[in-house]
């Protein structure tokens, strides 16, 4: 895992030379070990190394291997390269690998299949190929976006980058505000892909390439090569529960196994809840080394899962590390915490602070729970949808009429959930596609309207991702949800939030559930399979006797922090700095943000920590890298 910077369209070396290396310097701490610059007439790729594989001088980049017709720079891990390296071996006329480690793969592959070496590669990754013979270059972004790669594009030049920061470091971006992604943002507590939260800088989509000729300077090929899609060998063949349970098991157990290919120190993240667990119990069985797990902990015992994360840690005879929290050591990380934010978030201080701790104990690569509720219908979310499905019959009541019901709940059961359900009660349509995107809105768009100085909003980010989706393609309501979680709030919340938290501290994570071939099995799994009568039903019944009980029937917590408290006390001041500042900017109506401040102080139930919290951060964030609205 490293940083890369691309820069299309500079004809002076010299000049592009400056701003490769300013975009390298803006993301030292992506790769500690080593930093390389290559420049050729309107081309200039930049690295920045953090050592997993190969941990030798020859790994380091930009990477020219066997011949010079090829340069690469490439962030990422390339989970099967010993297997595709050994297929390229059998080559008639072979390549000619010069070093040991799985970038040179790469190379390798794309000189044997051009774009089509994409088919081969099982990993997370961004990585750029100049080929100095066709005067091209080949930019791609993994199956389900675990590595970001964002872009600007002005008269000819393209700029590509791991980081925003690196990109606004280049000099040649303008450091102005994002309009529709800033409503995006307060939407969502995120901006979603392809957008940003900064005018014209977008990210290069998952499971996409494209190809750039250097002498026009013009994009001459723009692909997706994957998308979510169900495995089309098991939709077509019915199988038993237990079978389907074993294929599971299978795959993640595949799965983990190949995450474990590593020359550093590795570790788990570990909350003691069932994906985690899951993760920590099949590494012990696939490593002969003793696990190293690490966890957070509360004086706050209401917040606190240390006894689960510990329970696991002793069955599996891990080295346990509990890392205990306190207001006052939160507060002392938390401006580090916040100038790692690449992009402004709701979420992430608490990957920042267990990545940090984890790092520190010598750790450099470590295991994730990530994506286990999305595939294996852990949220409330997929409950909700399947009962949404018996209500189609509310979009033929007339407007008036539902209006009655949802003033009366607003009245007398003032609240978020009251707020929601007026706002599902005034949906024309009741289908997924209508009723998805209030699941995970912050929020609502009678508030947001009355915050922005903006005469109209514009469309709703979510409810577009869904109509590109074609969920019709699949016969499974939750796969629907699962396809759904995954391009919007994993993909942008979640994955974003942990690359940027846990680079902060040159530590690579690596997400066993999202290995696309788990993926693809899961996607094509009828409900009949996966109805959630107890979340995660068919992961629990996969994973047979490896999990404690305790840890199967214990309430859902994660790694939970006390905000509420802490915002109307230590962090007080802080928090209202920043609202006040917030307040002062043209994009919002000041009376309205001071409101919504004073609301929260006062304990108004529709004004949760979560509602001011990334307010704040965004305020912070604009403040730090000088953003113009």
């Amino acid at each position: 895992m490293c940083g890369i910077n691309i820069v299309v369209g500079i004809a002076d070396k010299q000049q592009a030379y400056k701003v490769i290396g300013a975009m390298n310097a803006a993301m030292a701490h992506r790769g500690p070990d080593n930093d390389g610059i290559f420049t050729e007439v309107n081309v200039a790729l930049g690295h920045r190394r953090l050592s997993i594989i190969d941990l030798s001088a020859a790994g380091n980049q930009p990477m020219s291997g066997a011949n010079e017709r090829y340069q690469i720079v490439y962030n990422g891990e390339f989970y099967n390269y010993r297997e595709v390296k050994a297929q390229l071996l059998q080559d008639a006329n072979p390549y000619e690998f010069k070093f040991a480690s799985d970038t040179e793969v790469i190379l390798a592959a794309y000189h044997k299949w051009g774009v089509n070496c994409l088919e081969h590669i099982n990993g997370m990754f961004a990585f750029a190929i100049w080929d100095s013979l066709k005067k091209e270059v080949f930019i791609a972004r993994d199956r389900l976006g675990i590595k970001p790669l964002y872009y600007y594009e002005n008269n000819g030049t393209h700029i590509f980058s791991s980081e925003i920061r690196s990109l606004l470091s280049s000099g040649l971006i303008p450091r102005k505000l994002n309009k529709s992604g800033l409503v995006d943002y307060l939407r969502y507590q995120t901006v979603h892909a392809p957008q940003t939260i900064i005018e014209g800088v977008k990210m290069v989509m998952p499971g996409s390439y494209l190809l750039i000729n250097t002498e026009s300077k013009t994009v001459i090929e723009a692909k997706k090569y994957w998308q979510l899609n169900a495995d089309k060998a098991t939709e077509n063949a019915p199988k038993s529960y237990k079978q389907v349970c074993e294929e599971v098991y299978d795959l993640l157990f595949k799965s983990v196994q190949r995450r474990l290919i590593a020359d550093v120190p590795f570790g788990a993240f570990l909350s003691g809840g069932i994906d985690s667990s899951a993760v920590v119990g099949l590494m012990s069985k696939a490593s002969s080394q003793t696990v190293k797990t690490f966890s957070v902990s509360f004086d706050e015992r209401e917040f606190s899962e240390a006894k689960y994360a510990q329970m696991v840690a002793d069955k599996f005879k891990t080295d346990h590390h509990e890392i205990k929290l306190t207001a006052e050591y939160f507060m002392q990380e938390l401006p580090s915490a916040l100038r790692a934010m690449d992009h402004p978030s709701g979420d992430g201080p608490n990957t920042y602070i267990v990545s940090k701790v984890t790092k520190n104990s010598g750790i450099t690569m470590a295991l994730s729970g990530l994506g286990g509720d999305e595939l294996f219908a852990g949220y409330d979310i997929f409950k909700r949808s399947l009962k949404l499905q018996n209500y189609k019959w509310l979009a033929s009541i007339p407007a008036f009429a539902k209006r009655v019901p949802a003033l009366l709940l607003q009245t007398f059961k003032a609240g978020i959930a009251s707020d929601k359900i007026a706002e599902l009660l005034a949906l024309k349509e009741f289908n997924f596609e209508s009723t998805y995107p209030l699941s995970r809105q912050v929020m609502l768009e009678e508030k947001i309207a009355q915050l922005v100085a903006m005469p109209q909003l514009p469309v709703n980010a979510v409810s577009e991702i869904l109509n590109g989706l074609q969920l019709n393609r699949f016969d499974s309501e939750l796969s629907k949800v699962s396809v759904a979680e995954i391009s919007t709030y994993m993909q942008n919340v979640l994955l974003r939030d942990t690359d940027q938290m846990s680079m902060a501290s040159a530590l690579e994570v690596r997400v066993p559930f999202l290995d696309y071939h788990l993926v693809e099995y899961v996607l094509s799994l009828s409900d009949a399979y996966k109805y959630p009568s107890t979340p995660k039903k068919l992961l629990i019944d996969a994973l047979g006797p490896l999990l404690p009980a305790e840890i199967v029937n214990r309430p859902k917590m994660g790694f939970t922090l006390p905000w509420k408290h802490w915002m109307k006390n230590e962090m007080k001041q802080f928090c209202e700095e920043r609202m006040q500042s917030l307040s002062a900017r043209n994009s919002f109506h000041k009376t309205e943000i001071l409101n919504l401040w004073n609301a929260f102080l006062a304990d108004d139930v529709r004004i949760t920590w979560s509602r001011i919290w990334y307010l704040v951060v965004l305020e912070d964030w604009l403040i730090q890298n000088n953003i113009e609205d």
